[in-house]
């Protein structure tokens, strides 16, 4: 096992993607490799795997040596520009995504993305994006900042918090971990703060990466790119994303917008295998307390998008 990133829910998400020993499929958040690796495991010599991660570290220590695997350095927002590129033009039959943070990205303090380390405030997957978590919390104006903090960590104080960081800006820079925690640590409760510090460094983390604008596109990409009774396979972390899967599944649409033609048929091009998301069992999250909040959900992509 890769010590890159511990693949959560390996076996059930695995189980539920392969359909065909000799089919092609996509990982689209490589990470460690991990559910890579099991991929090919059910998969025979006629088998591909398509895997992308926009990390230069991901693809730096990958693991994997198979010649069935092709590892692209992007953002799984480009999905169907890649899949097309690489000649499955008449689709392809599943694709797998985990949308969690790798142990590698939070265990590494320069990367920023944990309040656990003095670091640069930084939180980019993709280290040659412009813009940071430092330059957010500099640069955004109070009401944004305050946007961001209630729509991505729903955190109910957010106007106040958003208030503290200019007051601190306004004399020095928010420049790392241990300024952004100095900055707001008189609204940091003396119980549970880690949780209250987990969801702004969530908040942060997703505007840095605009995680929320990939997913969208992404989704819109898997479906433009699996074959009727293909799967998509996604893992998820927290309520926002989780929702936006569970809307694109049902209707076609992050919104959940359900919309119908003329003669009542539905546009949602997947069909829910499981009504209810798969939860790791508590043997795993003892193991792998990162666990703890995922949940899966696997859909089949229909024959006829308006079915």
């Amino acid at each position: 096992m890769s010590e890159y990133h511990i693949p959560v829910l390996l076996h059930e998400s695995v189980d539920a993607l392969v359909v065909d020993k000799g089919g092609v499929y996509a990982d689209a958040t490589f990470g460690g490799g991990g559910h890579s690796t099991e991929i090919l495991s059910r998969l025979d010599s006629g088998g591909r795997l398509i895997a992308f991660d926009q990390d230069e570290d991901a693809v730096r220590n990958c693991p994997v040596k198979d010649t069935r695997l092709t590892l692209i350095r992007n953002n799984f927002r480009f999905i169907q520009n890649f899949i097309i590129a690489e000649g499955y033009r008449d689709g392809i039959d599943g694709i797998l995504a985990d949308l969690g943070v790798s142990s590698h990205q939070f265990d590494t303090a320069d990367r920023g993305f944990s309040f656990r380390f003095e670091a640069p405030l930084d939180m980019r997957m993709n280290k040659e994006a412009g813009t940071s978590a430092a330059d957010i919390v500099n640069g955004y104006t109070q009401e944004n900042l305050e946007k961001v903090f209630r729509l991505y960590g729903e955190v109910e104080n957010s106007r106040k918090i958003a208030a503290l960081i200019c007051q601190w800006r306004s004399r020095k820079p928010v420049r790392t971990t241990g300024d952004l925690y100095e900055a707001i640590s008189p609204v940091i409760p003396k119980l549970a703060g880690h949780k209250f510090l987990a969801k702004i460094y969530q908040a942060l983390r997703i505007e840095v990466n605009q995680e929320m604008k990939s997913l969208g596109k992404f989704l819109s990409g898997a479906a433009a790119v699996l074959k009727p009774g293909g799967r998509l396979v996604v893992i998820t972390y927290h309520s926002l994303e989780d929702r936006m899967v569970k809307n694109f599944i049902r209707t076609g649409n992050i919104e959940g917008k359900e919309e119908k033609d003329i003669y009542g048929r539905t546009s949602a091009p997947f069909r829910a295998v499981n009504r209810k998301p798969v939860v790791p069992q508590e043997s795993e999250i003892s193991e792998n307390t990162r666990a703890r909040s995922a949940k899966l959900r696997i859909a089949e992509r229909t024959a006829d998008p308006r079915r």
